[in-house]
C-alpha cells in the first residue's frame, strides 16, 4: 500500500486525498441529516399516535363506543375494557388479540413502548402508545400503534443523501484534479525544459510563472542554479584550455631539447641539456602541484583549525624564505585567527612571491585588527593592477598586459589558490587602491576570545 502511494502522481494523490476528505465529510453530514430526520419523524409519529388515542378517548367519553373505529392514519387502534376484553378496534385489528399488555404505571395516563415480532406484524417493530381512562367500573386502556420509523426514514431521503454525496465527492475530485493540474503545469514546463538542457546548451532557462508563488521561487532558483552552472562550466572550459596551453609549453620545450640532442648526439652538451630539462620539469611539476592544490581546496576537504598569530606566521615565513629585497613590515601583535597553518602559510607565500616578482624595489607587509576581522596587507611598488583587471588576476592562468604577464617564476595559479584559501577560512582576498603598485588585502575572522 505504501509502495502504491509512492508510485501515484501528485495529481492522483491530491485528488485521492481530497476525495477521501470529502467522503468523510459527506458521511458525517449524511449521518447527522439521517439522525436528525429520524428523530423528527419518530416524534411526529408518536404525536400522530397520541392524537389518534385522544380522538378515540373523546369518542368513548361522549358516545357509546362503536366496535369498529376509524384508522386515524395509524396501523393499530384498540380499546380494552377493565375486564381485559377488546371492545373496539380499527378494521385491520378487528377480532385480533391485544397488541400489548402494559398499562401506564401509577398515576400516569400515558406509556410508550416498542414491541417487535407480533403475530400480526412479523419481522416488524411497532411504536405503541397506551393511554388510561378512569371510568365507573374500572380503568379502560386505549392502544395506538404504528411501525417504527426506519433508520433511513424514507427511501427518497436516503436516495437524495446518497446521490448528493456522490455528486459532491465527484465534483471535489474533478475540481481537485483540475486545480492541481493547473498548479503543476508550470512544474511540467520546468521539467521539460530541464530535461532538454545539455552541457552544450547551458544558455537556456526554464520558464518563470507570472505569479510570485512557490513555483515562481522554484523556477527562479533553477535559473539561478543554471547561471552558476553555466559560469562554472565556462570557467572549467577556460581552465582546461589555459591549463593545456601552460602544460604544453614545458612539455614542448623538453621534447625540442631532446630531439635536438638526439639529432646531433656527438655535438650535444648533455650536461646543459639535462639542466634545461630539469628546469622545464620543475615548471611542469609546479603547475601540476598547483593544480592539485587548487582541486583539493575546491573539493571542500577538511582543514585544520589551529589557533595561530597571523603576525608570527608572517615573521616565520620571512625567516624561512630567501632574503627579499626591500621588505618592510608593520606587524601588530596578537592578531589571532583560527585556521590551517599550512594553508595560510601557502597563501602568504603566494602573496609575497607575487609581490617580489612585480616590485620595483620595495615590498610592504602589515597585519592589524579591524573590529572582529584580521587584516593582512601585502603591497609592492611595481606598475600596479588597473581597476578593471583586479578580478581577472584571481582567475586561473590569467594574463594581463605585457607589464604584468606571468614571468618564468610563476604558474599563473598562485593568486587563485590564495583566494580559494581565504574563502575556506571564511574571508576574502581582494585588490585595493594604493598610491603605487599593487596592494592585495586578506581579511579573515579573528579567533574567538577564550
Amino acid at each position: 500500500m505504501v509502495s502504491l502511494r509512492r508510485d501515484l502522481s501528485v495529481r492522483a494523490r491530491m485528488t485521492l486525498l481530497s476525495s477521501v476528505v470529502m467522503a468523510l465529510l459527506c458521511t458525517t453530514l449524511s449521518g447527522v441529516i439521517l439522525v436528525s430526520a429520524h428523530d423528527h419523524a419518530t416524534g411526529d409519529q408518536t404525536n400522530r399516535i397520541l392524537l389518534a388515542d385522544v380522538h378515540v378517548i373523546r369518542q368513548i367519553l361522549r358516545n357509546p363506543t362503536p366496535s369498529v373505529l376509524p384508522d386515524h392514519r395509524i396501523a393499530v387502534i384498540q380499546v380494552v375494557a377493565p375486564d381485559g376484553r377488546i371492545v373496539a378496534a380499527n378494521a385491520r385489528m378487528r377480532g385480533r388479540p391485544r397488541v400489548a399488555s402494559f398499562s401506564p404505571p401509577g398515576q400516569s395516563v400515558r406509556a410508550d413502548h416498542v414491541i417487535c415480532d407480533l403475530p400480526d406484524f412479523p419481522h416488524t417493530c411497532l411504536t405503541v402508545v397506551a393511554m388510561k381512562i378512569d371510568r365507573p367500573g374500572g380503568e379502560w386502556l386505549v392502544y395506538g400503534a404504528d411501525p417504527v420509523v426506519p433508520w433511513y426514514v424514507d427511501h427518497s431521503l436516503l436516495a437524495a443523501v446518497l446521490v448528493g454525496s456522490v455528486l459532491l465527492i465527484g465534483a471535489t475530485a474533478i475540481g481537485a484534479y483540475r486545480t492541481v493540474s493547473r498548479t503543476l503545469d508550470p512544474v511540467e514546463a520546468i521539467s521539460a525544459e530541464l530535461a532538454e538542457i545539455t552541457s552544450t546548451d547551458l544558455g537556456r532557462r526554464v520558464p518563470v510563472p507570472e505569479h510570485r508563488d512557490e513555483i515562481w521561487t522554484l523556477a527562479d532558483t533553477a535559473n539561478r542554479t543554471l547561471d552558476r552552472l553555466e559560469a562554472a562550466v565556462e570557467q572549467q572550459r577556460r581552465f582546461a584550455s589555459d591549463a593545456s596551453h601552460d602544460l604544453r609549453s614545458p612539455i614542448t620545450a623538453i621534447r625540442t631539447q631532446l630531439e635536438e640532442s638526439l639529432m646531433h648526439p656527438d655535438q650535444a652538451h648533455w650536461s646543459s641539456t639535462a639542466q634545461a630539462l630539469l628546469t622545464s620539469i620543475d615548471r611542469l611539476e609546479a603547475i601540476v602541484g598547483d593544480l592539485l592544490t587548487l582541486a583539493r581546496l575546491e573539493s571542500g576537504a577538511e582543514r585544520a583549525d589551529d589557533r595561530l598569530d597571523l603576525s608570527e606566521l608572517v615573521r616565520s615565513e620571512l625567516r624561512r624564505r630567501a632574503p627579499m629585497k626591500g621588505v618592510h613590515t608593520d606587524l601588530q601583535p596578537g592578531v589571532l585567527v583560527c585556521g590551517d597553518r599550512l594553508e595560510l602559510a601557502r597563501l602568504l607565500t603566494n602573496l609575497m612571491d607575487n609581490a617580489a616578482r612585480h616590485a620595483a624595489s620595495t615590498v610592504t607587509i602589515s597585519t592589524r585588527r579591524e573590529g572582529d576581522v584580521a587584516v593582512l596587507d601585502v603591497t609592492d611598488d611595481g606598475l600596479g593592477i588597473p581597476p578593471d583587471q583586479r578580478e581577472i588576476v584571481f582567475q586561473r592562468f590569467a594574463r594581463l598586459d605585457a607589464a604584468r604577464n606571468k614571468d618564468q617564476g610563476g604558474t599563473g595559479l598562485g593568486l587563485a589558490i590564495a583566494r580559494e584559501t581565504a574563502h575556506r577560512h571564511g574571508g576574502d582576498l581582494t585588490v585595493e587602491d594604493s598610491e603605487r603598485g599593487a596592494r592585495l588585502v586578506l581579511r579573515i575572522p579573528l579567533a574567538p576570545s577564550r
